[in-house]
């Protein structure tokens, strides 16, 4: 599928994808959000972590396209919906780690885009919000369920039912974002935080993600019997033999993802 609003970089097992339509201030529509799931169902399989971005200095993503539903009926409204709730639960169970570089405005689905991934860094320009109740809908894209499980419900609540932005110290105050940098600054700590991660054993790193978002919603008894799980299948790989032969022998591991 050729991308006419997404621009894609590989550096080694690093892939970044910036959202590209500058004159939006690169807000989601039907075509952009066919694009992502495209990209999301076909990515290549030697990329062991995700960079997600905005192109351009304002804006990570301003929300879903509001021409394009001004005039949506409810059966039309509930599609769309489905198909960004749908497009980001792909990217929220990517078996690889999902960072958000926040460089600007990310409200609505833009909030939820970046709730989607693993991990979010912030602009100290970035500003997020769920301002959909001010336009006579509801986030659509899951933000409702996603934001009350990063910040509590007591601040999801707040923040949805005002409408209201918050600058990018807040949404690191209240747990939405990890770090928050200057501008300037943002792509290079992403690919430093990437990198971080790509070095480590791939499958341990896929198991830690799949454990981690499936325990989330377990009882305690059931969340800690799937670690066990999980954590046993790790023995199964060459890359626990290799990760710990370089440990007693005091080398770096070379993982091959097997």
């Amino acid at each position: 599928m050729e991308y006419n609003f997404l621009k894609i970089n590989n550096t080694g097992a690093i892939c970044t994808l910036a959202i590209s339509a500058p004159k939006s201030l690169n807000a989601l529509n039907s075509t952009i959000l066919k694009e992502l799931d495209d990209f999301i169902s076909n990515i290549d399989t030697d990329i062991r972590a995700l960079i997600i971005t905005g192109d351009g200095e304002k804006s990570f993503v301003a929300g879903a396209d509001i021409s394009e539903m001004a005039n949506l009926n409810e059966a039309e409204g509930e599609v769309f919906g489905k198909l960004g709730a749908q497009v980001f639960r792909k990217i929220e169970t990517l078996p690889i780690p999902v960072i958000a570089a926040v460089n600007g405005f990310a409200l609505g689905g833009g909030c939820e885009l970046a709730m989607a991934c693993d991990i979010r860094i912030a602009s100290n320009k970035a500003k997020f919000g769920q301002p959909e109740v001010g336009l006579g809908i509801i986030p659509g894209f899951s933000g409702t369920y996603r934001l009350a499980k990063l910040v509590g419900m007591g601040m999801a609540k707040e923040l949805i039912y005002t409408g209201r932005a918050i600058r990018a110290d807040e949404a690191l105050r209240i747990g939405l974002v990890n770090a928050i940098y200057e501008p300037e600054q943002l792509m290079e700590e992403a690919m430093n935080l990437a990198n971080r991660i790509v070095v480590n054993a791939p499958i341990a790193v896929r198991y830690a993600k799949e454990f981690i978002n499936e325990e989330y919603d377990l009882a305690a008894d059931d969340a800690i019997a799937f670690e066990n799980k999980m954590f046993g299948k790790c023995f199964a790989t060459q890359d626990q033999k290799e990760g710990m032969s370089a440990f007693l022998n005091k080398v770096k591991p070379e993982f091959k993802n097997r």
